[in-house]
């Protein structure tokens, strides 16, 4: 795999991440749910409507 190839699947992924992650705020936004993160090393309950990307 050369560092072009490297680059392109890197981009791929970060960009899978990010779709992923906007559709999960965007689920839990519509459900009134609660996401579970970490800050600062513990874990807390955020309303997802409270999130903003």
């Amino acid at each position: 795999m050369n560092r072009e190839n490297a680059k392109d699947i890197r981009t791929k992924i970060i960009k899978g991440i990010e779709l992923a992650y906007s559709r999960l705020l965007a689920s839990k936004q519509k459900d009134g749910s609660d996401l579970v993160i970490s800050r600062n090393g513990k874990i807390v309950k955020v309303k997802a409507s409270e999130l903003s990307k």
